[in-house]
């Protein structure tokens, strides 16, 4: 729970999209385009159903003519091409018209708890128009643009957990489809993907008539939903950190369980063989203009050819544990990026062994004070669970050069500099290995047998900080165990690693502060559930540079 090693994080066959893919594939879920009411620029009304074993879910889409000079991708964006809610059902007339009015406001609108998740999209219009222009001449589209951009729409923001007046995480916690992490939100995109492609070739068709044909079912897999992901996600790591603890404890018992096999199947060894192959195929086309992500980049092209070599020489042993070993092997000689794409390549093949974990990567989120506990106790905590914090100085400036507050505008996180900048005043209480700090030297002052309560009493201004500490003894992966508000912090390695639980890939940081990624890049479309492999689509690749088929049927009416 490091830093730097947070944000050296890949996903695996535990993170969220990869979780809601298996259980749609495996429950059979049925998908249905209820309603497109659109123009033919594309501007109008859609819905499109999730149907479970026991309810629907349904994906309301607003499309709208958008000014060039209101187009931005920021948090402070009041107009998008596309708004949508997910709502809980099938919506009625009555309430497609109260969407209407509210959603393509976004935060500005007023929402319902039928409304489980608020999110708005923009169209990558360079990769879009292209898109359209080819398939109504009846071609495909040029595979260098649709590879270097990757998604027909890119997200600003996907709401959930009752923002907005929309339906609390208690409404759906419940439910088998809901079990695991963010699985709504991640329905939501999934659906946003499906209604994107639908879109560009609706226009298409429009635009080119009979001679207009649809996008190659290959070319469909490899478009995502792009997404910009800022500060807006780094305070929720320190603000949930029960919910933390189990997505890492979960992860951490997969890689236990696996590094515990004394003998490993033939079909799981080709299995790791196959996707180690597939993987540097992947690394490969990762391209980004950061000059120290490209530079872990090739350190990673390196390693998986060292890599290739170990697991080569290591089965040809036949030798026990050995995923014990290549773990081993992984921390003796390769980088921080290098050892957790190995923790992902190992529990890739084991499926059966893991998958079950999904389910437990959730919380209630319950945090008490223990008002009986003496100090000492307290003090013994702190020094067994909290060492990594002692260890820091925050007399020294540096470690304190940085606060965290919210935007009076959009009410969204930002990163201050304290010695630079106004506002340290209205710090948002994410420091807690110096709030831990400055605890600890109070209890020092006081007898060791005063119970917690009688030191409360006196010191309220610690009452939040004690109530961590004590509700989250038995949780070894709840806190970042490194300084939030020193002068070395780099969020981004808080952004990477919660999208890596999300299931995002190939990572292009802009700076410190934010990163864009692909979301379901690879994935199954939904006509495609039925039949597929539900993990084929990890690490996916890029379709390959060449002349590609024609699709010669034209659109339907």
């Amino acid at each position: 729970m490091r830093l730097e090693r947070m944000g050296s994080s890949f996903p695996t066959r535990l993170s969220f999209m990869r979780t809601l893919i298996r259980r749609m594939a495996k429950e059979n879920w049925c998908f249905e385009r209820l309603r497109f009411d659109v123009d033919q620029q594309g501007y109008g009304t859609s819905v499109y159903a999730a149907i479970t074993p026991e309810r629907t879910y349904s994906l309301v889409a607003f499309t709208d003519a958008l000014d060039p000079e209101r187009r931005t991708d920021r948090v402070i964006a009041e107009a998008w091409d596309a708004t949508f809610n997910l709502f809980d059902g099938i919506p009625n007339e009555q309430d497609l018209e109260r969407l209407r009015n509210n959603t393509p406001k976004q935060e500005a609108g007023r929402y319902l708890p039928s409304e489980l998740v608020l999110s708005r999209a923009n169209k990558s219009l360079r990769l879009f128009d292209h898109i359209v222009q080819r398939l109504a001449s009846g071609h495909q589209p040029e595979i260098s643009l649709l590879n270097s951009v990757g998604y027909l729409m890119r997200t600003t923001a996907v709401y959930g957990s009752g923002k907005f007046g929309s339906a609390d995480r208690n409404k759906i916690s419940q439910r088998p489809e809901s079990k695991g992490a963010f699985q709504v939100e991640m329905l939501n995109v999934f659906l946003v993907r499906w209604f994107s492609i639908d879109l560009v070739e609706h226009v298409a068709r429009c635009l080119g008539g009979q001679k207009s044909v649809q996008l190659d079912p290959e070319l469909k897999r490899s478009l995502g939903i792009g997404n910009a992901t800022g500060l807006g996600m780094a305070p929720f790591l320190v603000n949930h950190p029960q919910l933390v603890h189990n997505w890492v404890a979960a992860r951490e018992t997969a890689l236990a369980r696996i590094r515990s096999l004394k003998n490993i199947s033939k079909e799981s060894l080709e299995g790791f063989n196959v996707l180690m192959k597939k993987v540097q195929t992947h690394i490969g086309q990762w391209r980004v203009d950061d000059e120290e992500q490209t530079r872990k980049i090739e350190q990673l092209e390196h390693e998986l050819k060292q890599l290739d070599q170990e697991f080569f020489r290591l089965r040809s042993l036949e030798s026990d544990y050995l995923w014990e070993k290549i773990y081993q092997y992984s921390h003796s000689n390769f980088s921080l990026e290098g050892q957790e794409l190995v923790v992902s390549l190992m529990i890739e093949p084991h499926g059966v062994l893991v998958d079950e974990l999904a389910e437990t990567m959730h919380s209630s989120e319950k945090m008490k004070l223990e008002p009986s506990m003496p100090i000492g106790k307290l003090k013994e905590l702190i020094e067994v669970q909290y060492n990594w914090a002692l260890e820091i100085d925050f007399e020294q400036s540096r470690n304190q050069q940085h606060f965290w507050y919210y935007s009076e505008d959009k009410l969204e996180p930002r990163f201050g500099d304290r010695y630079r900048e106004n506002g340290a005043e209205l710090e948002m209480p994410l420091a807690v290995a110096r709030d831990v700090s400055e605890l600890y030297q109070a209890l020092k002052k006081n007898p060791l047998e005063q119970s917690t309560a009688e030191f409360t009493l006196s010191h309220p201004q610690f009452r939040r900080i004690i109530r961590r500490i004590q509700s989250l003894k038995d949780q070894s992966y709840a806190e970042i165990r490194d300084n939030l508000v020193g002068d070395n912090v780099r969020p981004i390695d808080l952004l990477r690693f919660k999208l890596a639980f999300f299931g995002a890939t190939k990572f292009d940081p802009k700076s410190d502060l934010w990163t864009r990624i692909t979301m379901f890049q690879g994935a199954p479309m939904p006509d495609e559930l039925s039949t597929c492999d539900p993990d084929a689509w990890a690490f996916t690749v890029q379709p390959e540079l060449n002349e590609r088929k024609i699709t010669t049927d034209a659109f339907a009416e």
